[in-house]
């Protein structure tokens, strides 16, 4: 009984996704960092996976692949079905599903299941009618293919192929053959998009019964080792050995679309690369790129088809002496003192009877003249073309990087020592960024020590990154950081901007940075008590001039992550937020569950910082347990325990009360909270550092920038933007983290 199913395979599960709205460019995907590989499957664009529409070309579903990494090794799917090979010519193989028709002993049905007929019209896909064969196996076997091609949809009349195989007993069928004994095979008619399969049996395998109870018939790669033998014929042995068989489909880029037609808009024109054609399908409509000759690679990417060298191998090229490579092509030719047009099918290469008869001295000069006016041409050439190119690319990235913005900035000030520094100036200042010259580097930059022409020695910090997106906030911060002098923070001398990423120029701290004191020259235990409270009170009297004096500014705000880690966003006068970053250990856990840090992240940080004034201990370290490697967690449960003099330095517990060192160690507890709302502002932790050190009555704020900013109104202040300052003897409180 013919049993018609009109379920959509690839339509059906490729449905399931929706398609964007909005339209992405090819060139833009194919620069994103698109997964390409699943398992022992390459994905080649415009086919892609994952989410991200970009990935495959022009938002279609249809070129989604997903990968499931459940399997050993991963299974790239499309459609539900297993894909086996993806081909830029236009092919694609797929893992197909056999039909069956089962009988019992008295000719009774007992299953039967004819495959997944297949409707892919309206989407690129086509079975192949030059690599698949329509096969069944059986001995009482009838199997048809009703189709339906894709302009029959539109009122002609369907088709109908098939094959019949038949045998009375197992000795008539030979092994590895497919011809009608036992297996029969079929070609398949192009343009084929809508089927149905249907298996039946002459006479209900009633006289075939006892070696033969089945039939199957399935489509099959022609290039699939079969390997049909007798054994195929006994009940379920074939299914057991052949659950589901390679199926090549023919695919286009654009389904509904002749190269006549794409052509005309070249909007939505798939082949980007160069030396790429467009070739219109011979099987089903539609058409799809390929490289042009003498190219190969990927015509659906800008330049993904490549000259291909025929030169560099003997077997491509069919030249009798010299071959030379032409984009797209080659070109032979003989050796000087032979003539012919150098080819092996051609006139070849004969040697000149009067070659020896040339000079040699006269060939010698000539060759060496020759070279060498090349050669210094060619090196004038290249330098020339260099410096010209250098100072277009310092030209370029001046402007990217928000140099004409900041010149407009600095000029308006009546004496500003910020300085806009070229490439050359710090070049020579640190030996072209020699590595001896490192003196930190972190996540996202590196530190040189230099020396300026006028013998001052910097410390310029090369990042790794910037964000483009955020040049204006950069900008906007190096004008305002420029301007902030005070003795506790190091001072920003200028910048160069003629790179690809801005390069900063500070004053040079000597003496080495906090975190070099505490965690690296083994000096801290000699740090009085005294002396840890004054650096841990300067510090957070910086962090309170920086988030005060960029507050001040209309409506810019700052917030530093980790005191390494700053990027200025607008704001408006009662929430200050922007995206989290920083250096793990130092970072407010409040941000991991909100994404954003708070004006109490700052308060966090400096927390931990505390802590490891106190302890001397790192905000990560490994060699405690996994439990307990975090600084700021084991301190916490370390107070809980009532356990606080055990972990503080020897040195701290012999210089003061327990009373006072408890105090110590509950400002940094409130510090560290978890609730950011139940932490100290910032001013608050200057105020308690202030009267831990017993300064409460008699403090005076040491330079007149802190004055300023820590007054209640700004009629109460007085302003000096000239002062000089000394580093001293104070540590540098960067940290050396990743700034």
């Amino acid at each position: 009984m013919a049993l018609h199913w009109l379920v959509q395979v690839f339509l059906w599960c490729l449905s399931l996704v929706t398609i964007s709205s909005s339209s992405s460019s090819s060139s833009s995907s194919s620069s994103r960092k698109c997964q390409s590989i699943c398992g022992n499957i390459s994905i080649p664009y415009p086919f892609g996976m994952g989410q991200d529409p970009t990935c495959f070309i022009n938002d279609q579903s249809f070129f989604n692949i997903s990968c499931n990494e459940s399997f050993t090794p991963p299974k790239a799917l499309l459609g539900g079905q297993e894909v086996l090979d993806i081909s830029l010519q236009g092919q694609l193989r797929i893992k197909f599903p056999i039909g069956w028709d089962c009988y019992s002993k008295s000719g009774n049905r007992t299953s039967y299941f004819p495959g997944f007929p297949f409707e892919i019209d309206r989407t690129p896909y086509t079975f192949s009618n030059t690599r698949n064969r329509f096969t069944a196996i059986g001995c009482d076997t009838q199997a048809y293919v009703t189709g339906y091609p894709f302009q029959d949809l539109y009122g002609r009349l369907d088709f109908r192929f098939g094959c019949l195989s038949s045998c009375w007993n197992t000795a008539s069928v030979i092994n590895g053959s497919c011809t009608g004994i036992g297996c029969c095979q079929s070609v398949i008619p192009a343009d084929l998009k809508v089927f149905d399969v249907e298996i039946k049996s002459f006479n209900d395998h009633t006289d075939v019964w006892r070696f033969n109870p089945c039939s199957y018939a399935f489509f099959v790669d022609q290039d699939f080792n079969l390997n049909f033998s007798v054994s195929d014929l006994s009940y379920t042995s074939f299914r057991d050995r052949n659950e589901q068989v390679p199926v090549v489909l023919d695919w286009v880029v654009v389904w509904n679309k002749t190269c006549q037609e794409a052509t005309r808009n070249k909007t939505d024109y798939a082949c980007l690369s160069q030396n790429s054609e467009c070739s219109d399908s011979t099987n089903g409509p539609g058409y799809r790129c390929n490289c042009s000759a003498g190219y190969q690679g990927n015509p659906y990417v800008p330049g993904g088809c490549k000259d291909i060298d025929e030169c560099k191998d003997k077997k491509t090229h069919n030249c009798k002496q010299m071959c030379i490579n032409m984009p797209g092509d080659y070109h032979c030719k003989g050796r000087e003192g032979y003539h012919g047009d150098g080819w092996n099918n051609g006139t070849g290469c004969t040697a000149v009877a009067y070659a020896k008869e040339f000079p040699v001295l006269k060939v010698i000069l000539g060759t060496g003249l020759s070279l060498l006016f090349l050669l210094i041409a060619s090196t004038w050439t290249y330098w020339f073309w260099r410096k010209r190119r250098s100072m277009k690319l310092k030209e370029k990235f001046f402007q990217q990087n928000g140099g004409l913005m900041l010149q407009q900035k600095i000029s308006t000030r009546r004496s500003d020592t910020f300085k806009i520094f070229t490439i050359e100036e710090l070049e020579s200042a640190t030996n072209n960024y020699c590595a001896s010259r490192i003196v930190g580097q972190g996540g996202f930059g590196i530190v040189y020590k230099g020396v300026l022409l006028n013998n001052r020695v910097v410390a310029i910090k090369k990042s790794k990154l910037v964000d483009a997106s955020q040049i204006d906030q950069f900008i906007n911060e190096l004008d305002i950081l420029s301007q902030v002098n005070h003795r506790n923070v190091v001072k920003l001398l200028g910048c160069c901007l003629e790179d690809q990423v801005p390069i900063l120029v500070y004053e040079f701290i000597s003496n080495g940075t906090l975190y070099y004191h505490i965690h690296e020259a083994g000096h801290f235990p000699s740090i009085s008590l005294e002396n840890r409270l004054r650096i841990a009170a300067e510090i957070a009297e910086a962090l309170l001039i920086c988030i005060l004096l960029l507050q001040c500014q209309s409506f810019i705000g700052i917030l530093m992550a980790d005191f390494g880690v700053s990027r200025l966003v607008p704001i408006d006068h009662t929430e200050i937020t922007t995206l989290v970053t920083g250096t793990w250990g130092y970072l407010d856990p409040e941000c991991l569950q909100t994404g954003k840090l708070t004006d109490k992240s700052d308060v966090y940080s400096f927390g931990v910082v505390l802590l490891e004034l106190l302890t001397g201990e790192k905000a990560v370290c490994l060699n405690r347990s996994q439990d307990d490697r975090n600084l700021a967690t084991y301190f916490v449960r370390v107070m809980k325990e009532n356990r606080l003099f055990q972990v503080l330095e020897e040195r701290v517990r012999s210089e003061t009360s327990a009373e006072q060192l408890m105090a110590i160690a509950q400002l940094a507890l409130r510090c560290l909270k978890l609730n950011g709302e139940k932490r100290p502002t910032m001013k608050e932790v200057v105020v308690d550092l202030q009267r831990l050190r017993g300064f409460q009555n008699h403090h005076t704020v040491r330079d007149q920038e802190t004055e300023k900013l820590l007054c209640e109104t700004s009629q109460d202040c007085t302003e000096d933007t000239d002062g000089q300052y000394s580093t001293g003897s104070h540590f540098d409180i960067s940290l050396t983290l990743s700034r």
